[in-house]
């Protein structure tokens, strides 16, 4: 091949290369609140059983209004192997008919965060079925646009680098514990240690990790929250989720 040829040929990759990092990223996500409150039929006074949805309905991706729904749902299970409830309304209604006075239930989700075609949705629930208090939990989901797919730990891990990915969560929990004046306790050090999570959220500007009550702490340190600066997991996540500045 004739060397004009070939400079014809790499001066028309790197346009092309160019145009790609200039192309457009999706539009972004505009959902729709969709937001009740139900009390049970009848009842009147402060001790009513309610349950309150505060949930999102997004434009032509039926896939995605499916993953939240069941995550929600997922929420309100008290136990791993309890039968999970088919929709919020049949949730609501066997909550409702089977609830005693005080009983209440608060479920949420809600767009935290997108960008580089990542969507963040954060799940927020509080279920008081008596007791000293209600229990709260958190979760969130990655939402990839280009693919439809909910990112997991491996699916942003580079290959071996789970070790590596834990070691910098530590880290983080070691410096929440100093910012709390925790790491000063030798016997909260001893009775809560360090724990992993899969509540991870890959936000604009760091890397974010909620975890449930009576994780890391007692009750009254509700959900500890660790970030980690996207620089400190270069050579950890893959490229592609690291996001651009």
């Amino acid at each position: 091949m004739s060397l004009t040829k070939l400079l014809a040929i790499a001066g028309f990759g790197l346009i092309l290369g160019g145009c790609q990092s200039l192309l457009p990223q999706q539009e972004p996500l505009q959902p729709k609140r969709v937001a009740w409150e139900h009390r049970l039929p009848g009842c009147a006074g402060e001790s009513c059983p309610l349950v309150n949805i505060d949930t999102l309905k997004f434009a032509n991706n039926p896939q995605l209004d499916e993953l939240v729904e069941k995550r929600l749902l997922s929420m309100t299970q008290n136990s791993p192997d309890a039968p999970q409830p088919t929709s919020l309304q049949s949730f609501e209604k066997d909550f409702l008919q089977n609830a005693e006075p005080g009983w209440k239930t608060y479920l949420q989700a809600k767009l935290i965060d997108q960008h580089d075609d990542v969507a963040v949705i954060e799940f927020s629930s509080y279920i008081d079925t008596g007791g000293n208090h209600g229990m709260p939990g958190r979760g969130f989901i990655n939402y990839d646009r280009d693919t439809g797919k909910v990112l997991t730990l491996n699916d942003i891990l580079l290959p071996s680098r789970s070790g590596a990915f834990w070691a910098q969560v530590e880290q983080a929990h070691k410096r929440w514990l100093a910012k709390n004046q925790l790491d000063k306790d030798p016997s909260f050090v001893k009775d809560w240690p360090f724990r992993e999570t899969q509540n991870i959220a890959l936000t604009r500007d760091q890397l974010l990790l909620k975890y449930d009550v009576l994780t890391l702490g007692p009750y009254s340190n509700g959900h500890p929250s660790l970030t980690i600066p996207y620089a400190q997991l270069k050579g950890i996540l893959k490229p592609e989720f690291l996001p651009e500045s």
